[in-house]
């Protein structure tokens, strides 16, 4: 930990990435206290490890950057319209708004979570996708390597077809639809401008949401809870449900292996293990709350409305394993966790957590 002097002020005045280069920067530390009289000093204690988060008000962002700050890094999240006022209001499509945070806040590790992660939505919004995915992808790594960051790049198992699974990271990716086709050319983009950066594939998330929509696993909870009417559940394709939480330690042990390590690079994989369709998900997720399930219907037939999925995905994660790396919540565990509060019956919550 290093100490400096600042000044308090009121939250949002001085942007919190000033507090780290402050240290560093008497011209700086002049010029803030400066334009900000009237402030007492007080001694703040910053982690000189520094890690800049985007898309840091999404659901594996807000993970991510809470497993950094936690573990002793000086951690500042960017977002866009839900930024304010814990994070930097950061539009990832202005390179000029880039530059400055990433050049003021000078980051060891970036790691890049903010992407249109919404297949339909892809589909229907292919020029601001595409934007997003892959153009600010790749300004966003040849800024991390103008400062010597290193950057983590969230991707997806839908860069893969789903015909022959596991996939190992070498194997050749083939996605069947327009969003696995911008997280792969976002990828490329990603590694053409920028050699020591790390691509992260990881399949469908879940976690603490903030509304039950924001997970394609937590948005069946409405549906298992009203049993008083039939749903029909897609048990066709396999899904790896992963808690963002092991994701973001995953994240968290890459970069500080590679702070120790320059040849942490490359592609890797990182998945839950326990395969399930969104029938068995909420199948689970009726037991785990002691809510009745025989008004779910599994649909063993392709789905034929939205963007094509691939059938299997499974990402082979021996590559993470043999470096030491990983963490696997049990997915009844994790979806307790993460569902409670949304529980309609709050006689079972009084009755299992008091």
């Amino acid at each position: 930990m290093i100490k400096t002097h600042t000044r308090t002020c009121a939250p949002g005045t001085i942007p919190t990435f000033y507090l780290a280069n402050m240290k560093t920067d008497p011209q700086m530390q002049a010029r803030t206290l400066h334009i900000i009289p009237g402030y007492k000093d007080e001694e703040v204690n910053i982690p000189n490890r520094r890690v800049l988060i985007t898309g840091a008000t999404g659901l594996l962002g807000r993970a991510v950057y809470k497993e950094f700050q936690q573990n002793n890094w000086h951690a500042v999240g960017c977002g866009f319209r839900r930024a304010r006022p814990k994070f930097e209001q950061v539009n990832l499509l202005d390179s000029n708004a880039v530059h400055h945070i990433i050049y003021d806040f000078q980051p060891h590790v970036i790691v890049h979570c903010a992407a249109e992660r919404r297949p339909d939505v892809v589909e229907n919004q292919p020029d601001a996708a595409s934007q997003l995915n892959v153009a600010a992808s790749g300004n966003l790594a040849k800024e991390a390597a103008a400062v010597g960051a290193f950057l983590i790049y969230i991707s997806s198992d839908y860069v893969f077809d789903g015909i022959n699974p596991p996939y190992r990271e070498e194997d050749i990716p083939s996605p069947l639809n327009l969003y696995g086709k911008t997280k792969l050319e976002g990828e490329r983009a990603v590694l053409e401008n920028n050699l020591g950066a790390a691509v992260l594939r990881i399949p469908v998330l879940y976690g603490e949401v903030e509304k039950l929509e924001e997970s394609a696993v937590t948005v069946m909870f409405d549906k298992v809870q009203f049993s008083n009417k039939s749903a029909n559940m897609d048990h066709w394709q396999q899904r790896f449900p992963t808690h963002v939480k092991d994701v973001a330690t995953v994240c968290r042990q890459l970069a500080e292996k590679r702070m120790l390590d320059p040849s942490i690079k490359g592609t890797f994989h990182w998945s839950g293990n326990e395969q399930m369709t969104k029938y068995e998900m909420a199948c689970a997720i009726a037991d785990t709350f002691n809510l009745p399930s025989s008004h779910l219907r599994p649909i063993t037939d392709s789905p034929v409305l939205g963007a094509q999925r691939p059938r299997n995905a499974q990402l082979d994660c021996s590559k993470l394993e043999t470096l030491g790396i990983g963490q696997r919540t049990p997915f009844r565990i994790g979806i307790k966790e993460s569902l409670w509060p949304f529980l309609i019956d709050k006689r079972w919550r009084q009755t299992v957590f008091h």
